[in-house]
């Protein structure tokens, strides 16, 4: 048993960044008797949420624990760098890594980008969250390099990003206990996936149904037949005229019978 029938909703959990609003309403087409819970958790939090079973799957980014989850990878986001909109950077589409080298570039305890160290000079101490980091970057004191995702999350009108051609990007995944693949697990998963209703892969796909093809061909080469012998039926037309050629009921013109 896998257990979906013991949950009578999926519980969907996501982080910052990551919009779930297009499968969530595919969701709602195909499955509109089981609800769909959303819920957003931190970065660093999500994996454990998982783990003690407060969600049923969850988009998050990885890397993940490939010994206990399961995680199919969706996309990976450009990194973009946040600056003022007066800054000097804004002078071109695009830059790089080097071209930070001389900037305080923040590094936030939630960090999702992974690196080591950031490139530029350190600040003073690490935000903790980025939604902190977007604020000091506002007050002109530094600079943020995050997946564009988040840049757009934290929208201010003062501020703008720019790509950075070489910084490390985020991948998002969708993730799962392996040990709990439940069949709303695998209903979650074909949509992703892009799999259509009717997919043979999925759960709720038509069951087939044997014999089926044969009886259509044999009523296709009956109908050809039905049609012929319909058509060879012609009142009062040539085909029916041997009946007639006898003088009774062809013509109506057969000697009168005699009464007793």
């Amino acid at each position: 048993m896998t257990g979906s029938e013991a949950s009578p909703s999926f519980r969907l959990a996501y982080v910052p960044g990551v919009t779930p609003a297009k499968w969530v309403r595919i969701w709602n087409e195909r499955l509109p008797d089981i609800p769909l819970t959303l819920l957003q958790v931190a970065s660093h939090e999500v994996s454990d949420v998982l783990r003690e079973g407060g969600a049923d799957a969850g988009l998050l980014r990885l890397p993940v624990d490939r010994t206990f989850f399961s995680a199919i990878p969706l996309y990976t986001e450009v990194s973009v760098v946040v600056v003022p909109k007066d800054h000097v950077i804004t002078a071109a589409e695009e830059v790089s890594v080097k071209d930070l080298a001389e900037e305080v570039v923040f590094h936030p305890l939630d960090d999702v980008l992974g690196w080591e160290r950031p490139p530029g000079e350190p600040a003073f101490e690490r935000p903790a969250t980025t939604a902190d980091a977007i604020e000091l970057v506002a007050a002109g004191v530094g600079l943020l390099v995050v997946p564009q995702s988040l840049a757009r999350l934290h929208h201010r009108r003062d501020l703008t990003y720019r790509t950075v051609v070489d910084a490390p990007q985020s991948s998002v995944a969708l993730s799962w206990p392996e040990g709990a693949t439940t069949d709303l697990v695998e209903d979650f998963i074909g949509i992703v996936r892009g799999r259509t209703v009717n997919s043979t892969r999925g759960r709720n796909a038509p069951a087939a149904q044997p014999g089926r093809k044969q009886s259509d061909a044999s009523a296709a080469r009956r109908k050809p037949a039905a049609a012929k012998k319909s058509t060879g039926r012609n009142p009062r037309g040539s085909s029916g005229g041997s009946r007639g050629a006898g003088g009774s009921k062809g013509t109506g013109r057969g000697k009168p019978r005699r009464r007793s």
